[in-house]
């Protein structure tokens, strides 16, 4: 029976009647019963002939109604299901005859299939691949739910849908499939399957017997069933071919078990889990789910408990749905177990999980366990898959490259990285193909720590963990001497695999920035294994680099540490060096002025004690630095002053770098104290000392002393009121910071920038302009944000006056 026929018409008005007087919108009846928004419409409009009876039971839950009602609504449906020995597919006689003639020629007689196709349509409510168990408590995923509906609305028989659904253990995946198929069941009058393929066992279901199990449920008799895969296969295609047929295959294992159960063309879907990627499948559509935001998570705990629990302890609540790392079945097991224990506190059981060593263990309810869901997947790797997903929980940071994974699994770099794609195909890792990183899910990262510790033991790793330290170190000692203006011809000194360095600087900046967290673990490492050469070498090559990204606060821990093992070494000069350093990064870094005087004092004194008189000028720099932002002004100008001599009288290209730090850092303090015609010769003084050049120095170097020059005479020339010429060496001096990436120097600039453009009543580029310097400066955790807060609100009041301009500069 087609759509539109009395009886479709008759349930769709009876439908829509009961609905109306119940008062419930098609959203709200959706809702209650489970089945989808479309599908109800295409109901109440007679566009879907029977439902299911089991559709039929819920909407007639969902509605109240009494056994009588439900009984008048179930014998509407079955007057639209197909009857047995009519074709309930779309297809007319030409296709009918075209599947007969396929299947002849596969082996299998015509008149055997259609005895299979009437046997089936008798009995497609009662097989034994029926969908399992909907749960109530389902939660979220909407949006991934609604692409569904619409990609079946659109399907035509050419090419009928396939959707997988991969992802790694424990996201929910089966959960969601299911729900798909409960809410899309009634738009597939000829059945709803559902076949378990077992491919997280040793001994995943062969598509052989896969194939068998669902043309047996599709009514095929067993003796005409063929005997090959192939000619099975194609016996399902054709079985498919005239059936609006959904098909759920959950848990599988590879492609090659897959690909023999697709149907070729025809209006079934099929819903694919597993948790292998399954790249291998074309013209497949991907449903890849997410983590649960925490309100979802939250929201899944309190379907399972219930509101008046999670009402009464909603921090509680949120903490449990993080230390669940909101993995859906992770969130299930700690809402179950609390179900089974309505007398315990959310917050007992957050204070268990919070034990990273048993959280995995505590994280159990009856039959499900988070640590088995992982250790099923774990089982199924290759040897040297399994190495590397234990070893990589040794990293540092957030993430990890293949580079790390390969010194940690002591394997070489191709097959790390093979290995890597492998673990991440096997939902184990996730990947930023971009980056080229991995990351691991905060549980998974304590389940392969958990294996590290059963499987390799303290000796092993130990030997892992230095392996890696020492090469990282040496690799980021190699990168940081690119930057560094005496020893940065040298392109790959010292570095552990020359062949395969980072390319010039960029390319070093970028293995910097991106193995942060594993040369600093490196560098504690060492320092722990008295290793102290290599630190204070790794920190020496890191000062020129450091300049680049002052706004890391962990400059800080590498300058103190170096501090302590040039002491170790008995080195008195170095730890003078080490010391300026520690100063610098107290100050730019930490925005901590009582301890960068306090190391700059220390510097200072050492440096008179070995004759250095090159560190003994930059501990005065730094100490004057210090003593200005304690607000000891005239202090801080007299120790400028004894820096810029001191510096000035010594003859080397070194001396001269910081003489001309000195001067501007000077010509800045002077402004701040009401003297910008006094500030501006002396800057006007170091910008031609940039133009003019240092011999041996290099022109990149060269050109960020030049940038910063440039915006100290613009800040002089805006003090004096002079605006209109202050704009243009700020502007150059933006570029050239910019240029060098010097993000923490670019983006003060740009805020003075602005400030002047804002006197000059250009007022919508200046609010552009501060307002990216004032985003920019927040992330950099820089205190002058403060000040692009406020001449963004001097825009907005541009009658509340304009006061003397005192940016900051550098010390």
């Amino acid at each position: 029976m087609g759509t539109g026929t009395p009886a479709a018409g008759e349930l769709g008005h009876r439908l829509r009647e009961l609905r109306t007087r119940a008062g419930l919108s098609q959203e709200e009846l959706s809702h209650a019963s489970g089945v989808s928004v479309r599908a109800l419409a295409d109901l109440e409009r007679g566009r879907t002939r029977g439902p299911q009876r089991r559709t039929v039971q819920a909407l007639a839950r969902a509605l109240e109604l009494d056994p009588a009602g439900t009984a008048e609504l179930e014998h509407a449906a079955g007057l639209g299901r197909p009857r047995a020995g009519r074709n309930p597919g779309r297809t007319g006689p030409k296709d009918r005859a075209g599947t007969a003639g396929r299947v002849a020629a596969a082996g299998l007689a015509a008149p055997a299939l259609q005895a299979g196709r009437a046997a089936a349509a008798g009995r497609a409510a009662h097989h034994a691949l029926a969908l399992p168990r909907d749960v109530r408590d389902f939660t979220a995923r909407g949006p991934d739910l609604e692409r569904l509906d619409a990609l079946v609305e659109e399907a035509g028989p050419a090419h009928p849908p396939v959707v997988v659904v991969p992802g790694q253990p424990g996201l929910g995946k089966t959960a969601f499939a299911v729900r798909a198929a409960h809410r899309l069941a009634p738009r597939f009058p000829d059945g709803a399957f559902a076949l378990d393929l077992h491919g997280t066992d040793p001994r995943p279901t062969p598509p052989h017997e896969a194939l068998a199990r669902l043309l047996r449920a599709l009514g095929i008799a067993q003796d005409a069933i063929p005997a090959g895969t192939e000619d099975r296969s194609g016996l399902l295609r054709s079985a498919l071919e005239g059936r609006r047929v959904l098909l759920l295959l959950d848990n599988a294992a590879d492609e090659a078990q897959v690909r023999p159960l697709l149907p070729g063309t025809g209006y079934s879907l099929t819903l694919v889990t597993s948790r292998h990627a399954l790249a291998g499948l074309a013209s497949v559509h991907r449903s890849e789910l997410a983590l649960l935001r925490r309100e979802e998570a939250v929201e899944l705990l309190t379907r399972i408990v219930g509101a008046e629990r999670v009402g009464a302890e909603p921090q509680a609540a949120r903490d449990l749905a993080g230390l669940c790392g909101y993995l859906p079945l992770a969130v299930r097991i700690a809402g179950q177990r609390l179900a089974a224990r309505p007398h315990e506190r959310l917050a007992r059981l957050v204070a268990q999980l919070s034990e990273e060593g048993g959280r995995l263990d505590a994280l159990h309810s009856g039959e499900l366990r988070v640590r088995a869901a992982f250790a099923l997947s774990y089982r199924q790797l290759p040897a040297d898959s399994r190495t590397l997903l234990r070893r990589a929980a040794l990293a540092a940071g957030p993430d990890f490259s293949a580079e790390t994974a390969a010194l940690l699994a002591g394997l070489p770099l191709a097959r790390a990285a093979r290995c890597a794609e492998e673990l991440t195909d096997a939902g184990l890792l996730q990947s930023d193909p971009a980056a080229e990183r991995y990351r691991f899910h905060d549980l998974l990262r304590l389940f392969a720590a958990g294996q590290l510790d059963r499987e390799d033991g303290s000796e092993v790793c130990e030997a892992a963990q230095d392996r890696a330290a020492r090469w990282m170190l040496r690799r980021a000692t190699a990168a940081a001497l690119r930057f560094d203006a005496d020893r940065h011809r040298d392109p790959c000194g010292g570095d552990p695999d020359p062949a395969g360095a980072p390319v010039g600087r960029e390319g070093a900046r970028a293995w910097l920035e991106a193995e942060r967290a594993q040369w600093v673990a490196a560098l504690r490492r060492s320092r722990a294994a008295g290793r102290h050469r290599e630190v204070v070498d790794a920190a020496e090559a890191m000062h020129w680099f450091s300049d680049l990204n002052q706004h890391w606060e962990l400059w800080v821990e590498v300058f103190r540490g170096a501090v302590d093992s040039a002491r170790a070494l008995g080195s008195r000069r170095e730890e003078a060096v080490q010391l300026n350093y520690l100063a610098w990064s107290y100050s730019m870094c930490a925005h901590d002025h009582r301890r960068a005087l306090e190391a700059a004092d220390a510097a200072l004194a050492l440096a008179r004690e070995v004759g250095d008189e090159l560190q003994v000028g930059w501990a005065l720099g730094y100490g004057a630095g210090a003593l200005h932002r304690a607000g000891r002004v005239g202090e801080s100008l007299d120790r400028f002053r004894a820096a810029a001599d001191c510096l000035g009288a010594q003859g080397s290209a070194q001396a001269r770098l910081g003489e001309l730090t000195t001067l501007n850092a000077l010509g800045d303090k002077l402004r701040q104290a009401g003297r910008a015609g006094e500030a501006l010769g002396i800057h006007l003084r170091s910008e031609a000392a940039c133009r003019a050049g240092i011999p041996g120095q290099p022109a990149e170097l060269l050109a960020v002393y030049l940038a910063v020059a440039r915006q100290q005479v613009g800040n002089d020339l805006a003090a004096l009121g002079r605006w209109s010429e202050a704009e243009a060496p700020l502007r150059l001096a933006l570029s050239g910071f910019e240029a060098a990436r010097m993000s923490a120097w670019s983006e003060p600039a740009r805020l003075d920038l602005g400030r002047v453009l804002r006197r000059l009543a250009r007022h919508r580029e200046a609010r552009e302009t501060l307002v990216t310097a004032c985003a920019a400066l927040g992330e950099l955790g820089s205190p002058r944000q403060g000040e692009a807060v406020a001449e963004l609100r001097a825009l907005d009041a541009p009658a509340a006056g304009s006061g003397a301009v005192a940016p900051s500069g550098h010390p």
